[in-house]
Parts: C-alpha cells; sequence; structure tokens
C-alpha cells in the first residue's frame, strides 16, 4: 500500500487515512463502518487537518456517519480535532480520559515559547499547526481494560495495553477482518518514545498485539504494515532496555548513557534524539523513586540531540 495522504480502504470495513512524514504531529486515523453508522478512531493535531480528514472521508461517512469516536492516546495530535466530532459519543481508556486534561494546546504553546534550544525545537517541528482556537474536548465514556463496541454490526475490540508511550495506550482491533489500529503502541520509521513507561509494559503490549494476528496494523505514524512492524517497534525497545540497563549498572547518569550509546542499526529512524526520553524511561524503571524530569528539560535534551543547540 502507497503511503500518501489520504483515505486508504483496507477491506470491507476498515479504512485508514494516512498523513506522511509519520514525524512529529503528523499521526494517522482510522474508521470503521457497520450499517449506518461508523467509528472514527483519532481525530488529528489541529482544527484545519481534522476538517480536511472529514472531508475525504465523506465517500464513506455520506451513508455511514461518525457515531463513535475512540482516542488512543492522550497526546494532541490524536485528539485535538474532538470538537469538530463532538455529537459524536467519544470514548478513551480511563487513564488517558484523566490525562487529556493536562495535555491540552497550552502545554504544546508553552514549548513553542521555551527559551534557547527548546523554543527554536518546539517552533520547527510544531509550526506546521495551528493550535490557536483549539476548545479541547476530551472524552465522554471511559472504560479501563477492555470494551468491545457494535458499530452497525462490526465487532470492534478496545484494548487498554498500557501504561507504555502514554499513561493508557488503546488499540482498536476488527477481529472479523484482521485490522488492527495500534495508536502510538507504533511508530514506523521513527523512533518510539517511551512518555509514561515501563518499556517493559511497552514490550509486553507488542506481544499482546502480536498475539491478535493481525493483517493488516495502521501505527499512530507511518505507513500501514503487517506484523513485521510490531516485531520492529520491539526490537527498538528491548534495545533500549539493555542499552540503557548496561549503563544504569556502571553508575552513568541518564544524560551521559545517552551520549555513551551507539544508535547502530537504529540511527536511520527518524527522531532519534528521542533516546534521551527512552533512556530515562529504563532508568525510571530500574529507579522507582528517581524524580521524574519535566516535559520541557526532555524536549531541551531532544532539541540539542537533533542539532537545536543553545
Amino acid at each position: 500500500m502507497e503511503y500518501t495522504r489520504g483515505l486508504h480502504p483496507l477491506t470491507e470495513h476498515c479504512h485508514a487515512w494516512l498523513v506522511p512524514d509519520g514525524t512529529w504531529g503528523w499521526s494517522n486515523a482510522g474508521l470503521i463502518t457497520g450499517a449506518g453508522e461508523s467509528l472514527l478512531v483519532d481525530t488529528l493535531f489541529d482544527l484545519a487537518m481534522t476538517r480536511e480528514m472529514l472531508d475525504g472521508l465523506t465517500p464513506v461517512t455520506g451513508d455511514h456517519p461518525i457515531r463513535t469516536v475512540v482516542n488512543t492516546h492522550a497526546n494532541g495530535d490524536h485528539w485535538f480535532g474532538n470538537e469538530l466530532v463532538a455529537d459524536a459519543s467519544i470514548i478513551a481508556s480511563a487513564p488517558t480520559t484523566r490525562e487529556m486534561l493536562a495535555n491540552g494546546p497550552e502545554l504544546i504553546r508553552s514549548l513553542i515559547a521555551g527559551e534557547g534550544a527548546l523554543g527554536r525545537f518546539a517552533g520547527h517541528i510544531f509550526a506546521p499547526f495551528d493550535f490557536s482556537n483549539i476548545t479541547p474536548t476530551p472524552a465522554t465514556r471511559s472504560f479501563d481494560d477492555e470494551l468491545t463496541l457494535d458499530v452497525g454490526g462490526t465487532e470492534v475490540r478496545l484494548l487498554n495495553l498500557g501504561p507504555a508511550h502514554t499513561a493508557g495506550d488503546s488499540v482498536v482491533f476488527v477481529p472479523g477482518e484482521r485490522v488492527l489500529y495500534a495508536g502510538d503502541l507504533l511508530f514506523i520509521g521513527g523512533t518510539p518514545i517511551s512518555w509514561a513507561g515501563p518499556i517493559s509494559n511497552w514490550v509486553a503490549a507488542c506481544d499482546r498485539m502480536l498475539g491478535l494476528e493481525p493483517e493488516f496494523v495502521v501505527p499512530g505514524h507511518g505507513p500501514v504494515v503487517g506484523t513485521e512492524g510490531i516485531h520492529q517497534v520491539r526490537d527498538y525497545l528491548t534495545w533500549v532496555q539493555d542499552e540503557a540497563k548496561q549503563r544504569f549498572d556502571r553508575g552513568l547518569s541518564p544524560e551521559d548513557a545517552v551520549r555513551d550509546i551507539d544508535l547502530g542499526r537504529f540511527a536511520s529512524l527518524d527522531e532519534h534524539g528521542r533516546i534521551a526520553q527512552n533512556v530515562l524511561a529504563v532508568y525510571y524503571e530500574l529507579d522507582p523513586g528517581r524524580e521524574r524530569e519535566d516535559t520541557r528539560e526532555v524536549f531541551r535534551r531532544i532539541a540539542e540531540l537533533e542539532g537545536f543547540t543553545e
């Protein structure tokens, strides 16, 4: 399947909305149809992008209006467009629903307003998006671990496999058609980032996804893949675990550990600077009492690794 912007049919009832190039903020969504209705998996980072998507979905949603929206997690590029589908039932896991309250557009604006490398980096990666007129519209219905929905006769399973990337990471699985919408548990072509962790739980989430035996896998970022994409992300995560633990055991600080790690076969991934947060995630798991770094400080470290110096 070509990795091009727009609507891509996968099976009789499942579609993907893809947004290359999959780097910061350029996320995918999904659409699942049944008799007379549909379910939207995620909205996009701003209102213009979400309107473009909703307009692009009309060949399908004209006969199958969106009655349900599922937000896979609380990062804004997967829910900031919710106000445009506020008439639908908006569902997210309970941890995601709580985390949305602290992950609104004001957080992004504060990063852009940061000083030095932080502000220049955030301004660069978020420049294409407009956060000025977004009304945060969090989920109106939540679930804990698993929820099964009937979308006009199409069975849809929601599974909360977090915390991993964020506090709550839901996947949406259509068992009758073997289609998995993985949210940001999968970055294909880009570097995964474990904001919440633990990474060991993310590895377990990969195993859960593999156990579903999907044929089509729609990642949060990147092209549609098969199960090989899940293995790719799992390989990166276990590599980070091993490399970070070796340096933790040697007594290195997280920053020194990052400088000491050779990215090797993962150097070609986009957003390689995210290793700064991923090493921290391993250190937090190995030392549960460690104080967590402020998000702005982590972005500053990522910025420096990406070439944005003070």
